[in-house]
């Protein structure tokens, strides 16, 4: 079973439809025990990192979701659930994140040529590492992002794709062992994101990234 993290807000009945589409069961869940049992974890989202971070912590689920990546089930972060694994975030002032990868999440600046802030539209994503839920995808796919924020890990190696825009080139997709993060939406990314999505379900989580 895939547990679909419930925090009150999120794109959540849009990704469990992307399951469903590929014919797998997806539980939208906030029950801690629900979530250490899954088999894998999906953590999508939309919206402020601060509000996120409160309901989470609230919902006592700070634990359970870095049990579940310390045991190794594999856990896909979607948008802001790529933003919040990591420490800290600029974002209202600067919030602490959930520590499971070491580093920040940056604002965009007005690039060259007024881009507009947020980015809200498809963009390539260009791999910079195999990885098993990228199995059939080309290089260059585009995909649908949504964001203001982007994601700056202090390891370059768990850089799997990245991403330009408003004059920076930012990591769109995070890996390393079981966890996986997309800065981009697959849910919303059309047959390539339903690609992805399945992908995922059929990964252990226990292949890393190779050069």
């Amino acid at each position: 079973m895939i547990a679909i993290i419930d925090y009150g807000a999120g794109n959540l009945t849009s990704v469990r439809l992307g399951f469903e589409r590929l014919g797998i069961i997806a539980l939208i869940t906030s029950d801690r025990f629900a979530i250490l049992d899954a088999e894998r974890v999906v953590f999508p989202g939309v919206g402020a990192i601060g509000s996120a971070m409160k309901r989470i912590m609230g919902l006592q689920l700070i634990e359970p979701l870095r049990d579940v990546v310390a045991r190794g089930t594999p856990f896909l972060g979607i948008c802001l659930g790529t933003q919040i694994i990591f420490e800290r975030s600029d974002e209202d002032g600067g919030i602490e994140g959930l520590g499971l990868l070491p580093g920040a999440v940056k604002l965009f600046r007005r690039g060259e040529g007024g881009a507009k802030i947020p980015q809200i539209g498809w963009n390539d994503v260009k791999l910079k590492r195999e990885h098993p839920v990228f199995k059939g995808i080309k290089d260059g796919s585009e995909f649908y992002f949504v964001h203001s924020y982007y994601p700056v890990p202090a390891d370059k190696q768990h850089v799997l794709a990245e991403t330009e825009y408003a004059g920076e080139k930012f990591a769109s997709v995070i890996g390393k062992d079981n966890l996986v993060a997309t800065q981009f939406h697959p849910e919303r990314s059309g047959k390539v994101g339903l690609k992805l999505l399945e992908n995922f379900c059929r990964w252990d989580g226990k292949v890393q990234a190779t050069c």
